[in-house]
């Protein structure tokens, strides 16, 4: 196939001008087009140029060879690289060692997006998972995490945090990356994902996104294949402690249910199992404190965020909500970023612990509520918090402590209005923001709740931001605190088998061991760790 690149097109054009572009800039007459697939579509939206869709095309064509060897010069138009999937083992191979007397299932332990993808390839391969996820399924969950949301009723094994779908399920549904990805892992993802329910243009939009009412669907469906294909899924069974035997894994403890034995364990937690990560500390499992980031939430009028980003051409619908990426380099050498932006969506209470408060950003498909949210984060590092690789851990919980306390310890979160923030004084009432976040915002001083060199930088990036998007420092926007699970704390330490660097059989995975950020990224890890697995199994 040949790909063709930086085919512009008017925003609302016909369907069949994009086959009109092609035949125009190769040349052809349309007997000459086979077949044509869009592989990615951007927009160009800058306020001073037409409102263009730019094109990344692979097509079939009569007289391939003849094409590329025309158009050689030609940057923009190269042969196609080949981006499906191929399995490191058939199922013949797999299925030898599946009815040996020996053979021992592999277990997966978590079922967020590294661990669904991890079992699928697995179950994909004829290895029969079995997964093991502390929380429930996805839509008894959906309700418990209303719990918190609507009651201050937290339940500390279903919620944002644990349960079917993962963290993931509960955001924007992201699924873009800047990871290297040379062997297209990442389009294996999408295509599960759309064969499970999600939208086709995830495949090629600039930007894909599903949304959280239609990842539970997605989520149901890709469950059920695994189960068809011979795995199994094991909710409300949290994994306790693990057996260990001369650096090799033996098998897992389980609370309520009987040890389960396995020697290949794929730990695919989130980056809030904390407890997990205690008792693989505990087991010896090598692990190392990690660089993790933590500041607040903060809500502006997506409609402000579309007319600084989109100029005259804010809410056409064919581009909808704004987003944004900022970074600023503090005089105190601090970094801050935004983080995880939702347009048009709603911050959401993210705990999992008792008498803690933690913020998140959710959106869903049509990202259409009023307000666009985004953490805006400082980074830190093992530095600002010694002690060992679990030190990060109980520095998330102080902070979060700490916020529930200052929200008046109903589950209500801290904020203050940006004007407030920026003037140091405590915010009083609410202006012409109204926050989103569930059960509800508590007006305070938030000066307390981060370590003082986060609020300086903070104080310090917004007003910078502003000269890259107008209004972004405006007064009556919110800062909901705080954010403090923006990755893991931790690193579970691999190597380049993907097993831990002292205890073989075991495979840390995805973003809770440090290897992954974000639904595409964890997925993608979840392949990666699938196949060394599978590797594993072959060789021996």
């Amino acid at each position: 196939m040949i790909r063709v690149t930086e085919l512009r097109l008017p925003i609302s054009h016909a369907p069949e001008a994009l086959e009109e572009a092609i035949l125009k800039r190769l040349n052809l007459s349309p007997q000459d087009l086979v077949r044509t697939e869009v592989f990615k579509r951007s927009y160009d939206a800058r306020k001073n140029v037409a409102l263009a869709f730019i094109y990344t095309v692979d097509l079939s064509v009569k007289n391939e060879e003849q094409i590329l060897q025309q158009f050689s010069s030609d940057i923009h138009v190269r042969p196609s690289p080949d981006t499906s999937y191929h399995f490191v083992a058939n199922a013949a191979q797999v299925n030898t060692q599946v009815q040996s007397d020996h053979f021992q299932r592999p277990v997966v332990i978590g079922f967020g997006p590294c661990g669904i993808f991890a079992a699928l390839i697995l179950a994909q391969m004829g290895l029969k998972p079995i997964i093991l996820e502390r929380g429930k399924a996805v839509r008894e969950r959906t309700q418990d995490t209303w719990g918190l949301w609507r009651k201050n009723v937290l339940n500390p094994e279903s919620n944002v945090q644990f349960g079917e779908g993962g963290a993931g399920t509960f955001s924007d549904g992201k699924l873009y990356s800047q990871i290297k990805d040379s062997k297209f892992y990442g389009r294996k993802v999408i295509h599960e994902f759309i064969r499970a329910g999600a939208p086709e243009e995830i495949r090629y939009v600039a930007k894909p996104h599903i949304g959280t009412f239609r990842l539970v669907g997605v989520v149901e469906k890709m469950r059920k294949e695994i189960i068809e294909l011979g795995g199994e899924v094991r909710f409300s069974q949290k994994v306790t402690g693990f057996d260990i035997d001369n650096e090799r894994i033996q098998g897992v403890r389980i609370e309520g249910h009987p040890d389960l034995k396995a020697n290949h364990v794929i730990i695919a937690l989130g980056h809030s199992a904390r407890d997990t990560f205690h008792a693989l500390h505990d087991a010896g499992v090598y692990m190392e404190a990690k660089p993790f980031s933590v500041g607040f939430r903060i809500e502006h009028p997506q409609s402000l965020i579309d007319k600084a980003r989109l100029g005259p051409h804010a809410g056409n619908a064919l581009i909808g909500a704004a987003d944004y990426k900022l970074v600023y380099h503090a005089k105190n050498g601090r970094s801050v970023y935004s983080f995880c932006m939702c347009p048009g969506g709603t911050v959401v209470a993210a705990a999992s612990e008792p008498n803690r408060v933690v913020t998140n950003g959710m959106s869903q498909y049509s990202r259409n509520e009023r307000n666009a949210n985004a953490g805006i984060v400082v980074g830190i590092t093992p530095e600002d918090y010694p002690g060992g690789p679990l030190a990060g851990i109980e520095f998330q919980r102080m902070l979060e402590s700490k916020a529930y306390e200052m929200g008046g310890s109903t589950y209500e979160a801290p904020g203050q209005l940006v004007g407030d923030f920026l003037a140091g004084r405590p915010s009083t009432e609410f202006g012409s923001v109204i926050p989103s976040y569930k059960p509800g915002v508590h007006l305070t001083d938030l000066v307390d709740s981060l370590p003082l060199y986060a609020i300086e930088a903070i104080r310090e990036a917004i007003p910078a931001f502003e000269k890259q998007i107008k209004g972004f420092s405006l007064k009556d926007a919110v800062l909901t605190g705080v954010e403090t699970r923006t990755s893991s704390p931790l690193r579970i330490t691999r190597g380049a088998n993907c097993q831990s660097l002292n205890i073989k059989g075991l495979y840390p995975a995805g973003e809770g061991a440090g290897y992954a950020g974000g639904i595409l990224s964890a997925g993608v890890d979840g392949i990666k760790v699938a196949e060394a697995v599978a590797l594993d199994y072959l060789a021996h």
